[in-house]
Parts: structure tokens; C-alpha cells; sequence
């Protein structure tokens, strides 16, 4: 596992490198108003086993702590797909709720989005609840994506039964 250099004055350090299913379903179960289908869950869970990871450690954990199994713990995840060589997805991204806004979740896509364009990737998409369905907590998932310069492309339906998708996509540029 290696760790990824964080932004200058980060409170968090980013590892890549190693699959942690476990903390996946620990965090989505502790997410129920955004992961509370047990079969998507059941999902995120067995793409976390194969898809790159990459986790987020409060600062000042000690490196022989920054694995999944240690006593602490990681607090927030993303796994992400790459579809084509020059085009990537944030497939999943959960923080523990009571770290929201703390800039766990800015650190994981920082870090993902160095390694990307080091690999040549220059698109980036993450979907997410459509606002076509009112949500106050996907309005703030939107909000964020939004702020790390994710911009709507199309909200469809049919992806998840019931539940409009909407697409959001980020040229990665250096």
C-alpha cells in the first residue's frame, strides 16, 4: 500500500493500493439515508474486493496503522472503473457522517485525480441521485460534486429502477 502525497495543510493522508471490503460495508451501514439498499450495498461490497481503492486515515496516523485490519480505522473510501484508457469513474465514495465536511471526501478525489492524469485519464464522471427526486442529502452530494468541478451531463432513468440517475463528468487537466 502506498501512501498518496496529500495537499499541503491536508488533515488526512489518502492510501491506494489495497482492497478493504470490510470497511466499505462498515461505512455504507453507517450511511443509510444514501446507501440503504442492501442488494446495492451487497454490490459496493464485492466491487470493493477488485476495484482500486483508496482510503482516507485522519493525519498523524502512524504508518504501520494505515491498513484496514489495524486498530484504526479508515473514514472514508473510494473505489474507482476505469471504462476506457481515457476516462475513468468514481464508482463509490462514503465518509463516515460524522466527518462530513472535513474534507475527507475532497482529499479521496484529490488523490485519485493526481493518479488519473499521471495514467493519462482525462475524464472523470461520477453518477448520482437525479434532482429530479428531491433529496436534501443527494442535493449536498451534488453540491459537492459540483465543487470539485463536476459538472451535470444528463440525468436518465432506467440505470436504477425507480430512482433517476444524473451523470456528472470533470475534464482532469494538470
Amino acid at each position: 500500500m502506498q501512501p498518496v502525497p496529500a495537499p499541503p495543510r491536508s488533515s488526512w493522508v489518502v492510501t491506494s493500493g489495497q482492497q478493504a471490503p470490510d470497511t466499505v460495508d462498515r461505512l455504507l451501514r453507517s450511511l443509510p439515508r444514501w446507501f440503504g439498499i442492501e442488494s446495492s450495498n451487497a454490490g459496493y461490497v464485492a466491487a470493493a474486493r477488485t476495484l482500486p481503492t483508496y482510503l482516507a486515515w485522519p493525519s498523524g496516523t502512524r504508518a504501520a496503522e494505515l491498513t484496514p485490519g489495524s486498530d484504526r480505522q479508515p473514514a472514508g473510501v473510494l473505489l474507482a472503473e476505469r471504462h476506457f484508457p481515457a476516462a475513468a469513474e468514481i464508482h463509490l465514495l462514503a465518509v463516515q457522517p460524522d466527518l462530513h465536511h472535513r474534507g475527507a471526501g475532497r482529499a479521496l478525489v484529490d488523490a485519485l485525480e493526481r493518479d488519473l492524469l499521471a495514467e493519462g485519464v482525462r475524464l472523470l464522471q461520477v453518477k448520482t441521485l437525479g434532482p429530479s427526486q428531491a433529496d436534501a442529502g443527494y442535493q449536498r452530494t451534488r453540491q459537492f460534486y459540483r465543487a470539485m468541478g463536476f459538472e451535470p451531463l444528463e440525468e436518465i432513468t432506467g440505470l436504477w429502477p425507480g430512482n433517476p440517475c444524473l451523470i456528472m463528468v470533470k475534464p482532469l487537466t494538470s
